[in-house]
């Protein structure tokens, strides 16, 4: 199937109220422009000069995420047009995406990235991690004004044990639920919880996802 007959198949299956990420990382933009001329307008990079260089070169009203780990230092380079920021794992990388956002006139919606799996090759935050920050963003008098904290961000385990991914979705849904619990602010407004790739995404709306992350579905393998 081509590119586009991936994309509709896809589309069709998600209910309306989950967004589709398509993961665009390391294909051509001939690919991305495949899916974007069969309507798609959300793509999601891991690499932020790839992404910037993407970007550069499409149309303008593509929402571009940043899915993968963010160093503080490349902020700068996507600060300009990132749409969302899906793996906010540190208060220093949270003060850094508003230090940018700032110097170009912008508000950053960002998710938080909870740490969820079984595997220590993940980034994250704990729970206390996560109160901390909350804390902070509540509490910042000087202002965190320049990002939008719109909700978290989680990767399951890579198994094919499936009592255990929805073990972990179940558990980042309880945290997403007890963060709407909490005084919405200026710069916090959850809303968005994205669990879910291509391997384990029909689990994940299950467990109340509202936002997929699908490449290989998309765009065949690497």
């Amino acid at each position: 199937m081509s590119i586009a007959q991936n994309l509709l198949k896809i589309k069709s299956s998600l209910p309306s109220t989950v967004t589709l990420v398509a993961v665009s990382k390391t294909k051509p933009i001939s690919d991305l422009m495949e899916a974007y001329d069969a309507g798609q307008r959300i793509f999601g990079e891991n690499k932020i000069q790839e992404m910037a260089d993407k970007w550069e070169a499409m149309p303008k009203d593509i929402e571009w995420h940043m899915i993968g780990h963010v160093q503080t230092n490349k902020v700068k380079f996507m600060a300009p047009f990132v749409s969302l920021i899906h793996g906010v794992d540190s208060l220093k990388l949270l003060e850094e995406i508003n230090k940018q956002a700032k110097k170009n006139n912008r508000i950053i919606d960002c998710l938080l990235q909870i740490y969820i799996a079984e595997e220590e090759t993940k980034f994250g935050l704990d729970e206390e991690e996560l109160n901390e920050i909350l804390h902070f963003v509540q509490n910042d008098k000087e202002g965190l004004e320049n990002i939008r904290i719109v909700g978290l961000m989680g990767m399951a385990t890579f198994t094919d044990n499936q009592e255990q991914i929805k073990k972990e979705f179940t558990h980042l849904k309880s945290i997403f639920d007890y963060l709407d619990t909490k005084p919405k602010t200026l710069n916090l407004e959850p809303k968005t919880l994205s669990m879910g790739m291509s391997g384990d995404y029909p689990l994940a709306i299950e467990c109340g996802s509202t936002m997929v992350r699908i490449g290989s579905s998309i765009f065949g393998g690497r």
